[in-house]
């Protein structure tokens, strides 16, 4: 059954490319669809790919292309939410393989965020594809699954190819940039949490800021976006997680994924993850919702069952973040000061997600957004004269 499932899509994976080749004629081309820039550096080579339910050329999954194109991928890769992106954020998954074509596939969530020496050399890889969609904020773990990807190639000397995709969150750059002493998983590098940047240039920054362990660097390519620059507005052809269904919920994400370090609920357990907050009891506000659990999505959100007042952000909030070219913080400091029980309105994930301390205390200090805003400016400004050296559009 499997070999007849791969058979059709080989030959649904041929057509999409010839149909994806007249369509996209001055439309935005993501790197992966630029099959004639990367096919040849693939040739005779055993390749490993990073991927996820993102990683579509068209309507053709890039593993199902690469294997109609008879290219020779011997392992998958996935990170958090998993291949086919229907896991839990912070849930745990474990390596299996892929019902569609049989390939074995490792997660690199958990406790094996990096690929290891095995990973990388049990099947002979001669080369990895790193193919995912990044929405562009610091704590959005995929590019720290790239980081982690990067260094193991450089480690086992296995050069990494990057399939450079738009950032819907591209067109600015705000908020307080990662100190050192916070480094987690939800923030490794000394970057803001909206740093303006490709997937594709952020591995050239890694590379050339010399942040992989022991400084090491990789041997990398990155194919590039065609039509695309950063002014450029892009809509994501596929939820990049199960909890950013929606265009405007990668714009607000930046701005309401801080509610994650609080009491306060973003969402998620409804229909409309970060484009609603609120929390049991929280004061001033006229709009109510129930979270509940949801298969792939939220099975145990916070207030699970519970009504939350909270604030409706599904209407011109994302208009307004697109023209301001800012992240808001108005919402934290609203849910804050209108909530029940301040002592304990904010928990340690919340540093992890801020890259610092200050702004917990800034909040608590009743500091108003464009002051707290100013604190930042010249970290942005040092981190802006780094950034230059990588942009590729």
């Amino acid at each position: 059954m499997v070999k007849i499932k791969t058979t059709m899509s080989i030959i649904f994976c041929s057509l999409i490319v010839v149909v994806s080749f007249f369509s996209c004629m001055g439309q935005v081309t993501p790197g992966a669809e630029r099959i004639d820039v990367y096919m040849h550096l693939l040739k005779s080579k055993k390749v490993g790919v990073v991927a996820n339910q993102t990683s579509m050329i068209s309507n053709c999954h890039i593993v199902d292309f690469l294997l109609s194109k008879g290219v020779n991928v011997v392992k998958i890769f996935s990170p958090e939410h998993g291949f086919r992106g229907t896991v839990d954020a912070g849930e745990k998954i474990d390596d299996g393989v892929d019902d569609k074509t049989g390939m074995p596939i490792i997660s690199l969530y958990g406790n094996h965020k990096k690929p290891i020496k095995e990973d990388m050399h049990k099947n002979d890889i001669d080369i990895m594809v790193f193919d995912i969609q990044d929405v562009g904020v610091r704590f959005y773990t995929y590019i720290s699954t790239l980081h982690y990807v990067m260094e193991s190639c450089a480690e086992n000397d296995i050069p990494i190819i990057v399939l450079d995709r738009p950032n819907p969150n591209g067109f600015y750059i705000d908020g307080p940039v990662l100190e050192k002493e916070h480094k987690s998983f939800v923030g490794m590098h000394p970057v803001p949490v909206v740093y303006g940047m490709t997937i594709g240039e952020y591995a050239q920054m890694i590379n050339g800021e010399e942040w992989l362990n022991n400084k090491v660097k990789c041997k990398l390519t990155v194919i590039k976006c065609k039509n695309w620059n950063h002014n450029v507005e892009y809509e994501l052809p596929v939820k990049p997680s199960p909890n950013l269904p929606h265009k405007d919920a990668i714009i607000l994400y930046p701005s309401l994924c801080f509610f994650e370090g609080t009491v306060v609920s973003a969402g998620r357990g409804t229909e409309w993850p970060f484009r609603i907050f609120g929390m049991p009891g929280l004061e001033n506000t006229s709009f109510t919702f129930t979270p509940r659990s949801i298969l792939g999505a939220s099975k145990y959100p916070k207030f699970e069952g519970k009504k939350c007042n909270g604030i409706d952000l599904r209407t011109g909030y994302a208009d307004n973040i697109m023209e301001t070219k800012q992240l808001n913080l108005n919402w934290l400091i609203f849910a804050y000061k209108n909530s029940p029980n301040k002592t304990d309105f904010f928990n340690l994930f919340f540093t992890k997600l801020a890259g610092t301390n200050k702004l917990r205390q800034q909040i608590e200090q009743g500091m108003l957004e464009n002051q707290i805003r100013q604190s930042w400016q010249e970290d942005i400004t040092k981190f802006k004269k780094i950034r230059e050296k990588y942009i590729l559009y």
